[in-house]
């Protein structure tokens, strides 16, 4: 199992969304239905209101039983990442990792593991300056798109306004959304996105990511913390504020955890620090339920 900061060290994001994903996928297979596809499985018997076209009249001549041709066809789906590359994404860990970092390694991943089963991809970076938007597709250009725009991404600013954000919800597809973001927010924008996405798309697969140092507090002494999107400051004395900060944090997150439930989310939290195997075992878990 690598670290993510050794993925990272690779500085190569397909060789690393690869490694990340070979040993979930050592044998998984595409999720499949029985239906009129082109790929044999079995026959049954003839029930009134099935389709006369998919009836084997030879065998119906040789038995005088009418049966039909069922065949497997591959479950597959459209998979839309979705992620959050504002300012607050550039705050770094202790292993030296920032949330970026880390939200492209999973990104990748995501991509590597969905295009491994069979699904078309979209990518959908979100910044003040723009949506950088990929369409889905399943062709095998498709990935080393993916890797180029998230490689080339740069986290700033703060969440893009509802005008920029339109375009991703006026056309209706039906799609597994994962949303890959901090959850910081002002009035409650990421939150109104996603809802959004799942009106017109449907499944909406929610991944906090947060750094450890902010989940244990790993910081010591007199200390000046900067909002990455407003630029204000705060001055305290970390020794003094963890409990404090320590009880906040986990408040915010149930209330998180319960706002995502509530709109019928799929929410998830993780870490900078722990292996992307979590999130990725969960969408493998999704797509085995289409």
């Amino acid at each position: 199992m690598l670290t993510p900061e050794h993925l990272h060290a690779l500085h190569n994001l397909p060789l690393a969304a690869k490694r990340a994903a070979e040993g979930l996928l050592h044998g998984a297979h595409a999720s499949r239905r029985r239906g009129a596809g082109l790929e044999f499985s079995q026959y049954r018997p003839y029930q009134p209101g099935d389709d006369l076209r998919r009836l084997d009249w030879r065998l119906a001549a040789r038995s005088d039983r009418y049966y039909l041709r069922e065949s497997e066809v591959d479950t597959s789906l459209v998979v839309h990442l979705v992620l959050d590359a504002t300012a607050s994404m550039n705050h770094r860990d202790d292993n030296g990792l920032t949330k970026l970092d880390y939200g492209r390694l999973l990104c990748a991943a995501l991509a590597y593991v969905a295009s491994q089963q069979g699904d078309a991809v979209a990518l959908t970076i979100l910044h003040p300056a723009g949506l950088r938007h990929l369409p889905p597709r399943a062709d095998a250009r498709q990935l080393p798109r993916l890797y180029h725009a998230l490689e080339t991404t740069e986290a700033t600013g703060s969440f893009p306004d509802a005008a920029t954000l339109a375009p991703l919800t006026a056309r209706r597809q039906p799609a597994l959304t994962i949303c890959v973001s901090d959850l910081y927010e002002e009035n409650g924008e990421i939150e109104r996105l996603l809802t959004r996405l799942r009106a017109a798309s449907g499944e909406v697969l929610l991944l906090q990511l947060l750094a450890r140092n902010e989940l244990e507090f790993t910081f010591r002494g007199a200390i000046t913390f900067e909002d990455l999107e407003t630029g204000r400051t705060l001055q305290l004395n970390a020794d003094q504020q963890r409990r404090t900060w320590q009880q906040h944090l986990q408040q915010w997150l149930r209330d998180t955890a319960q706002r995502a439930r509530t709109h019928s989310f799929d929410y998830y939290q993780l870490s900078t620090a722990e292996a992307l195997t979590s999130a990725l075992r969960e969408f493998l878990r999704r797509r085995s339920l289409a």
